[in-house]
């Protein structure tokens, strides 16, 4: 029993000797060589927080190799048919804004020139010779209406006179017309007398003296009748005279009334007319006009002038060529308003947003150029391609899309314009910049 009680003490002791050997040892190691010890943790820190950091760069931007320079291509065309005079561009030249590239013969569109400005001209002729007619229009419709107030005036005042006249001349009939009654009633009693006095002198109770007397007062009193009558006649005609007159100035006045009536009635229509041959030839120059402005316009089309800054290519026009309203002449590239094009992975995307700044490596001068992020695209590229996928039909494999991001690349960088639209370039984009 007691030799079994102390192995188990034996092994104890032995296994903490060996612990202590070990503890023994390492501290001997660290004792022995700290200087290596020390280095060793520097290059362990120095490695961790290089890692770190490379870590964070790594993340800190986005790149991809799916990016050129893009850049304004302009198409120039002729706007008008016409036989080319001369060409003043040749392919790769450099063409300043306002340059002229191809200049059309323009003697036709000169001759519609000149036409259309002789159009004009007679347009503003008949304008002015229309216009005055509204204001004398005016002023004779006026005088015709004053007119025939005048004459209005005038035939109610010669009605009224011929009236009087009538009324004269009517009891001047009348008066006649007592007259006779009473030479007639005269003669009458001329006459019985005269019966009388024959009887008397055939009786020889009365002288032929008195006889011939009576006889003779009964001749004058049939005379005296007669005389009245002719009087009365001409009264009568006189007084039917005066009839006439009246009808013939109430004639008058009518005429007058009527003349007035139409003028007063037909002045605004006769005005508005010769106001809308006015309005009409207006309208006829405004037409000529904008022809002249047209044809002028084409006349300026015979000069094709180069739109931006830029490199002149694919000419294909040569002068005493032919040419037709819409045919492409030759491009130009602009060299002043170039950006880049980066087709980034749509898992690129998650902190990327205009306005962070980028960098610009061109592999063709093996340099950097400093950009800005301007936008994204609102599509993918494979949206915008010709035959778009369409993953509703068919098998769907999964397949990381990119999608176009514009870069601007900042002014001032290419003052020797050595960028070129499709030259291969590799964007960086920070995405901790704002």
């Amino acid at each position: 029993m007691p030799e079994t009680a102390e192995a188990p003490a034996q092994s104890a002791g032995s296994s903490a000797h060996s612990a202590n050997a070990a503890a023994v040892e390492k501290r001997s190691f660290v004792a022995q060589h700290p200087i290596k010890f020390i280095v060793f943790l520097i290059v362990l820190a120095a490695a961790a927080i290089g890692g770190y950091r490379f870590w964070l760069y790594l993340g800190s931007y986005e790149s991809t190799d799916d990016a050129q320079i893009d850049g304004d291509i302009y198409a120039i065309t002729s706007r008008i048919s016409g036989t080319v005079k001369s060409v003043g561009v040749q392919d790769n030249q450099l063409a300043k804004s306002g340059q002229l590239l191809v200049e059309l013969d323009p003697t036709d569109y000169q001759l519609a020139v000149d036409q259309a400005r002789a159009a004009v001209t007679e347009s503003r002729s008949q304008i002015a010779i229309a216009r005055p007619a509204v204001p004398i229009t005016s002023v004779t419709t006026e005088s015709t209406i004053s007119n025939s107030a005048s004459d209005i005036a005038g035939a109610r005042a010669a009605i009224a006179a011929a009236q009087r006249s009538y009324d004269a001349a009517q009891r001047e009939v009348d008066a006649a017309q007592a007259d006779i009654r009473r030479a007639e009633a005269d003669a009458a009693k001329a006459q019985a007398d005269l019966v009388r006095y024959k009887q008397l002198v055939d009786k020889d109770e009365i002288s032929r003296q008195q006889y011939d007397q009576a006889e003779a007062s009964a001749r004058a009193a049939i005379a005296g009748v007669e005389s009245k009558k002719a009087l009365a006649e001409s009264r009568k005609a006189a007084a039917e005279s005066a009839a006439r007159v009246i009808e013939e100035a109430q004639a008058r006045l009518t005429q007058a009334q009527n003349r007035q009536a139409e003028a007063q009635r037909n002045r605004p229509q006769e005005i508005a007319v010769q106001n809308a041959i006015v309005t009409g030839r207006e309208a006829t120059a405004a037409h000529q006009q904008t022809l002249l402005e047209s044809a002028l316009q084409n006349l300026s089309y015979a000069k094709i002038l180069a739109p931006v800054d830029g490199i002149v290519g694919k000419k294909n026009v040569e002068p005493g060529q032919q040419v037709s309203a819409g045919q492409q002449l030759m491009a130009v590239v602009s060299i002043s308003n170039l950006w880049v094009t980066a087709n980034f992975k749509e898992t690129q995307l998650k902190a990327m947003h205009p306005g962070q700044r980028a960098t610009v490596h061109v592999d063709a001068y093996d340099k950097d150029f400093d950009g800005e992020v301007e936008s994204v695209a609102g599509a993918s590229g494979a949206r915008f391609s010709l035959l778009p996928p369409e993953n509703a039909t068919g098998n769907y494999v999964k397949v990381v899309q990119r999608v176009p991001v514009r870069i601007r690349i900042k002014d001032g960088q290419d003052p020797n314009h050595l960028l070129r639209p499709g030259m291969s370039v590799e964007p960086q984009v920070w995405l901790d910049s704002k």
